[in-house]
């Protein structure tokens, strides 16, 4: 090693060593710093060509913590604070009034597609009388003679035997009473492939009526939020309506579900 009088390594020499260093330089510096090691007019900067392109590697990792940081803050939006929705609406209450709707689709099928015949196949029907509204199990005894066959005994109220017939006939079981005295005959379907199917196309019409329920229910709650813009921000009135939303999303796969299992039973 050259040195001057001084005792300090010469340029030429220093040079020689950064050649030496500059593949390992190249390596782990990226191609975006230019500025010379060495603040000296004589002494060259590296070359660009001789180090490779290292800044798509640092834009595609800036790429990824910026796409991660921007899906962390969407699901922050989404927790909004449960006081300030209670303000609002009650998230609660729309639950429960489309559970109701689910409740009442399970209720209708059980009662209207069911293609076993029992007594308890009519005690959902609801007679009109002057009187009011009663349900057919509480004005006739109702028995069964046979799988095909019901009979309602009407002796205890033959006044309302008029209506009874006419709830009968109004049901959606298809039902053609015919009456006998103080006594309604009536006859049960027989369980045809025709019947299996028109049961399912009622049970079509049931989850039909069901959706549109719950979306009365989601219309009524969003109207109800929308009335609070006054007081809270547009943000928040947003995602509230987002979780109503998904809230129906869910309860309407559910009466899906429903129709599809009962769909499956009825046609065996």
């Amino acid at each position: 090693m050259k040195l001057n009088k001084w005792g300090i390594v010469t340029t030429d020499m220093a040079m020689s060593h950064l050649n030496l260093l500059r593949p390992v330089l190249c390596r782990f510096l990226p191609s975006v710093v230019r500025t010379p090691l060495v603040t000296s007019s004589r002494v060259p900067s590296l070359p660009h060509s001789s180090c490779p392109v290292l800044l798509p590697n640092y834009v595609r990792h800036y790429a990824t913590k910026k796409s991660k940081a921007k899906a962390k803050g969407q699901t922050a939006k989404v927790n909004i604070n449960a006081a300030l929705v209670e303000d609002i609406i009650s998230l609660e209450e729309v639950k429960e009034d489309m559970a109701a709707v689910l409740t009442t689709l399970k209720e209708d099928f059980s009662r209207n597609l069911s293609i076993r015949t029992s007594p308890g196949a009519l005690d959902h029907i609801t007679v009109t009388t002057k009187d009011g509204k009663f349900p057919l199990n509480q004005l006739g005894q109702i028995s069964m003679k046979s799988p095909q066959l019901l009979v309602v005994n009407m002796t205890g109220f033959p006044e309302a035997m008029t209506a009874v017939t006419r709830a009968l006939q109004d049901s959606s079981m298809g039902l053609n009473p015919e009456v006998e005295g103080t006594i309604i005959r009536v006859p049960v379907p027989k369980v045809t492939r025709e019947h299996r199917e028109n049961l399912v196309k009622l049970a079509k019409q049931f989850s039909n009526k069901a959706k549109d329920s719950l979306r009365r229910v989601r219309t009524g709650a969003v109207t109800r939020v929308k009335k609070s813009k006054e007081s809270v921000s547009e943000d928040t009135i947003h995602l509230v309506e987002k979780q109503i939303q998904q809230m129906a999303d869910n309860y309407a796969a559910d009466i899906d579900k429903q129709l599809a299992t009962k769909t499956k039973e009825l046609l065996g």
